[in-house]
């Protein structure tokens, strides 16, 4: 399996001058340790060391926890609470959170009917945008119900990283208050 990835990284690299780029950032060979390529030297500048990348999905889920806090109200026992007091903590988590998603991601429906309305599911359409149910037989088009209309992302805008290396999984970080 990894020889396969290696293949095909290879070839990427071979071809795609971007790609190299990329795979040479995460600390690979560079140009200048293979045969016959000089080193580039620009005069004052110095190698700085790479920032560490962060998941996007670690930048995603701190963002919710930093501005709904979702994390803390998901990781919370509700034993001990009422369904009111539930219900008014869901509404601020519910509220803040969606404006997290909203602001990074511009969502809307994939389909835009209602849900109950019959919908065609056009020939060659794509998986990745249509989930059939039920009994699913023949060729398409296909009609049926829809049953939830899906979410498309019309933007991606999941802030920076910028934080060093021991901080690329932290979600939120331990707040303590300095007397």
């Amino acid at each position: 399996m990894r020889c396969l990835l290696a293949i095909r990284v290879f070839f990427r690299v071979l071809f795609d001058r971007d790609f190299a780029r990329r795979v040479e950032s995460l600390g690979g060979v560079t140009a200048a340790d293979e045969p016959g390529e000089k080193p580039v030297s620009r005069p004052g500048v110095s190698k700085a060391k790479p920032k560490p990348q962060r998941s996007e999905a670690i930048s995603l889920l701190a963002a919710l926890q930093r501005e709904g806090r979702l994390v803390d109200f998901l990781q919370e026992p509700l034993d001990d609470y009422t369904d009111a007091q539930i219900g008014a903590a869901a509404r601020d988590v519910h509220r803040d959170s969606g404006n997290v998603l909203r602001r990074m991601f511009e969502l809307v429906p994939v389909v835009d009917e209602p849900e109950g309305a019959t919908v065609e599911v056009p020939s060659g359409y794509d998986a990745g945008c249509y989930r059939l149910t039920g009994n699913v037989t023949g060729e398409p088009p296909f009609r049926g119900q829809m049953v939830h209309h899906g979410w498309r992302a019309t933007t991606c805008q999941v802030p920076q990283f910028s934080g060093g290396k021991d901080a690329l999984l932290v979600v939120a970080p331990a707040e303590i208050e300095l007397k």
